[in-house]
């Protein structure tokens, strides 16, 4: 007989008393819950390793305890497989909205410089790395495999992903999160937190940027103040059209994302609509690219 969610959680060993379930909305790739016992009120995130996402629990759980050691994700109380017990933070989801304003950017640019620079510091054991270009052609052998009708499709987005790349260097790497959605970042009114840490490992700084402005449909001026802010200086052309590339690869790697989520994922989450829109926006982002 297969465990259900809440009866893997309460067998845990940790708790003190009786607990209460809650499931928390979101999670694309998880499943996650606010549990109470008589001590504590926790997060629990459920999730095995997701091999045609390249998602390892074992590097998710490791850059979890580097980035708490960092001082910006919560601390990990208690793992087992495909389960971790993590501090609930009792704060905001941010949404895109949020995002883009002014204020918050000043305050994400920090925590962005937070995660690149000091997690590699904390961190134990291999890492990753998470090379979008890589990624993406993965994901097109997935879809191969799959026979998916979108086939003639894929072959010229991997034509155009094969330009972004070489336009997109040279390239400079740090310890990137990878997944920069609004839905990632909780402000406790102090101090931002960065949280979901399924994708993590070295990458160009440029990917978080772009994936940042993508996920949360930033407008061309904020993204030139996030760029200033994050580099300290001017946006010259060369920065500025390997940024572009990189915010489209987010795009397409984002699109077809979903495109394998549609076949393989059994998490009851709307995959067509959400590839129908990223494509959209890779399209429109890719032809703005072309112009530069």
């Amino acid at each position: 007989m297969v465990e259900s969610p809440e009866d893997r959680i309460r067998n845990l060993s940790i708790w003190r008393g009786k607990i209460d379930i809650e499931p928390l909305s979101g999670g694309m790739t998880n499943r996650n819950f606010l549990v109470r016992d008589r001590e504590k009120t926790v997060a629990v995130r459920l999730g095995e390793d997701i091999p045609v996402h390249m998602i390892s629990r074992a590097n998710e759980l490791a850059a979890s305890r580097a980035a708490h050691a960092a001082g910006i994700s919560p601390a990990i109380l208690h793992h087992a497989p495909g389960i971790l017990v993590m501090d609930y933070i009792e704060a905001k989801t941010l949404t895109p909205a949020d995002i883009d304003k002014a204020t918050m950017i000043k305050r994400i640019i920090p925590l962005l410089r937070t995660c690149h620079e000091e997690i590699p510091k904390h961190f134990r054991g291999p890492t990753m790395i998470f090379w979008v270009f890589q990624v993406i052609r993965d994901y097109a052998n997935t879809l191969k495999n799959d026979e998916n009708t979108n086939l003639p499709d894929i072959r010229g987005l991997l034509q155009k992903a094969a330009r972004l790349e070489s336009a997109a260097g040279p390239f400079s790497i740090v310890f990137g999160h990878n997944d920069l959605l609004a839905a990632n970042f909780l402000d406790d009114g102090k101090k931002l937190w960065l949280i979901d840490w399924d994708y993590a490992g070295f990458n160009s700084p440029l990917f978080d940027l772009g994936g940042l402005a993508s996920n949360n449909s930033l407008p061309s001026e904020r993204e030139t103040s996030l760029l200033e802010a994050y580099f300290e200086a001017a946006v010259n052309e060369p920065l500025w059209r390997r940024y572009q590339a990189m915010k489209c690869a987010s795009l397409l790697r984002e699109t077809l994302w979903s495109m394998v989520s549609e076949i393989h994922s059994t998490i009851g989450f709307d995959y067509n609509t959400y590839t129908a829109e990223n494509r959209a926006r890779f399209d429109s982002a890719y032809a703005a690219f072309q112009e530069i």
